[in-house]
């Protein structure tokens, strides 16, 4: 992959952090997880209603490899509130769990409009899936 190249997809990364107020980098899409770590931070999105963003990491594997170049994080799915990173599901989950992502989110505490996150099938709510334009 040419320079010119990797910054392309690393500034269209930026750029949809930046547009986003809650953006997660995930395997799959909110309707079909392709991922068990996915599956679990969409559930805990969706059981607090949060509205949020979504990029399919699958598709083009120059995205994962410049998120992950942007964010000095190397798992997926990635998590960002306010173009800050909030990490990976073991991270998002335990914060789900105490009451912190529904701060991070500014959501009114115990604002879960369903139980825990688990590895089932999560249900589509509150997202908006972004076109993989590169």
């Amino acid at each position: 992959m040419s320079t010119s190249e990797s910054n392309q997809v690393r500034d269209a990364i930026a750029q949809a952090i930046s547009e986003n107020h809650t953006i997660l980098f995930m395997k799959g899409t909110p309707e079909a997880p392709a991922c068990g770590f996915s599956a679990r931070t969409i559930a805990a999105l969706q059981a607090l209603g949060a509205p949020f963003a979504a990029v399919d990491v699958l598709p083009d594997p120059r995205i994962r490899q410049e998120l992950s170049t942007l964010s000095d994080w190397p798992t997926i799915p990635q998590l960002f509130i306010g173009g800050e990173l909030i990490g990976g599901c073991d991270i998002v989950c335990e914060m789900y769990e105490s009451g912190e992502l529904a701060q991070a989110l500014g959501l009114p505490e115990g604002q879960a409009t369903e139980g825990a996150p688990s590895d089932g099938e999560a249900q589509p709510s509150g997202f908006v899936q972004i076109e993989n334009r590169l």
